[in-house]
């Protein structure tokens, strides 16, 4: 896993803080599964919101690692008005900020902003956008700002957010956990609890006036990767409507699933460790003590083929067109890395190219100097760039466009996203977030300029529309062709001036996808 580097890029924004809701009780009340919840309401806005709604069972106890069980009624009226516990997790990212009232095994809890009336919910049926938190599958929760689902809902969209477990808790193998399991199945609890959230909104988003039929899913960086799993999975993919994913995919050489026999014997491997070799003494420890087991390397348990949630490694799925069948708009950021990770200690002179590229490909260095052709510092500065992005997150999203646009049935929309934040010289991984969902005014660590905010109202804008119609095109934006329609693939860039373009560097992709095979 290739997620480490990013805390230092997160670093700079631990002082992010959100700015107060206008809100009061009086956001009326909503009957879902467990019982009556009240929300609050934004009196300046007339969005309601619902928080910490459990979709779930604590997954505690004797529920550690098995896939969530149903959500235990509460008698009377349950108050949603603050966010539930996040899930337990390291503090990796210095640019992950929670809301949450504190760390929790009993985490799965989701949020519902709503434009519907109290009076109105039952009978309006307005487009739903549930989106998954990224972090690498060790951090993040639906609490942060910059995840904010009152924007989205403001153009007339009920946005969801949702918890989903992590690190040891949310991805462990285990031989006897695969044995106990009806389904034969181990690992991969997070992406269960995720389809178990889309179950939920199938059931119960009807109560905040959404329509269960029109849900897309969207999420950045590892919610990006839990997009195209959910779309993957046969658990999911009859759930989904569209897709978004910002930077990342389940395929490629950054996060794909191993096998699980391989998944199991780390699983077993790290019960030892712990003193606890049965999978009853596993489940007895503490929680912070299989914290502090897991501190040094919170990203050891990593996803599986598990024959359940997913039945064979994502790639293939998608190859043999067995994915959901739905509008699919992705793309990634212009500095998701940077060239000092290709670079090395090697100058950004043709010879030093030259050595940097033997060194990564061996004997095919010289078709990966013909695919990154450059010569200038400059131009050797930006290949580099673009080549750390790829192998960092870009080539697995482009992979999976690729194959969705080819086996999907449907459009893909591409985007390449070039606007830094305030006072930084790249468009970074993550930096979109707060643009994209509409959420500038919620981070106080940026000057946002009009430019920040013009990129903003694009950007939200396009994922309104296609959240809304399956197609990000509307009036007043630039028009955004499909990449997998017409002669050329075409992307948007979007920046400052967006546009429609025409993919300079597929070769560079293809010649990628012959060193990776897009497993």
């Amino acid at each position: 896993m290739n997620f480490a580097w990013l805390a230092v890029l997160g670093a700079v924004v631990a002082a992010l803080v959100a700015v107060p809701e206008a809100s009061a009780q009086g956001g009326g009340q909503a009957k879902v599964e467990g019982g009556v919840v009240e929300g609050t309401l934004n009196a300046a806005t007339g969005i309601r919101s619902f928080k910490g709604v459990p979709f779930a069972a604590p997954p505690v106890g004797d529920l550690r690692w098995k896939p969530p069980q149903p959500v235990k009624p509460w008698e009377g009226v349950r108050q949603a008005d603050h966010f539930g516990a996040r899930p337990l997790q390291h503090p990796v990212f210095g640019d992950i900020v929670s809301r949450s009232d504190g760390a929790s095994e009993d985490c799965l809890f989701l949020n519902v902003w709503t434009p519907v009336p109290a009076s109105e919910a039952g009978t309006k049926r307005l487009p739903v956008l549930v989106y998954f938190y990224g972090g690498g599958f060790v951090a993040g929760d639906g609490s942060e700002p910059r995840y904010d689902g009152e924007s989205l809902a403001r153009t007339g969209i009920v946005t969801v957010t949702i918890n989903y477990r992590l690190g040891v808790f949310g991805f462990l193998a285990h031989p006897e956990l695969t044995k106990e399991s009806p389904r034969h199945a181990s690992g991969n609890y997070g992406f269960l609890d995720q389809s178990a959230a889309l179950q939920w909104v199938r059931r119960n988003i009807e109560a905040f006036g959404g329509d269960p039929k029109r849900v897309t899913i969207a999420g950045e960086s590892a919610g990006s990767f839990s997009v195209s799993a959910q779309m993957a999975s046969p658990l999911s993919r009859k759930l989904i409507a569209g897709a978004i994913g910002e930077s990342g995919a389940m395929i490629g050489p950054t996060l794909s699933a191993v096998p699980l026999a391989e998944a199991e014997k780390a699983g077993a491997a790290f019960g030892k460790e712990v003193g606890a070799e049965s999978l009853a003494a596993l489940r007895s420890l503490p929680a912070d003590k299989l914290m502090d087991a897991t501190r040094a390397n919170p990203f050891r348990f990593g996803l599986t083929v598990d024959g359940y949630f997913l039945p064979k490694p994502a790639a293939a799925i998608y190859a043999a067109g067995e994915q959901a069948h739905v509008p699919l708009l992705a793309g990634w950021n212009a500095e998701e890395g940077g060239a000092s990770a290709v670079l090395g200690q090697d100058p950004a002179t043709p010879e030093g190219w030259a050595k940097a590229l033997s060194r990564i490909f061996g004997d095919r260095a010289k078709d990966a100097l013909a695919a990154y052709s450059a010569t200038t510092p400059d131009e050797i500065r930006q290949a580099a760039t673009d080549l750390a992005s790829a192998q960092f997150i870009a080539y697995g999203t482009w992979k999976w466009t690729d194959l969705h646009g080819k086996t999907g049935g449907k459009p893909v929309y591409r985007y390449l996203f070039t606007q830094p934040r305030p006072g930084q010289s790249g468009a970074y991984h993550a930096v979109e977030i707060e643009y994209a969902l509409g959420n500038l005014p919620l981070n106080k660590v940026y000057a946002w300029t009009d430019d920040d905010r013009k990129v903003s109202a694009t950007m939200e804008g396009y994922f309104s529309n296609f959240i809304k119609t399956g197609d990000p095109n509307g009036p007043g934006l630039p028009a955004w062709p499909a990449a997998n329609q017409g002669s050329e693939v075409r992307f948007m860039r979007l920046g400052v001036d967006s546009r429609a373009e025409t993919d300079p560097y597929g070769a560079r992709y293809k010649f990628l996808d012959s060193v990776y095979g897009g497993k």
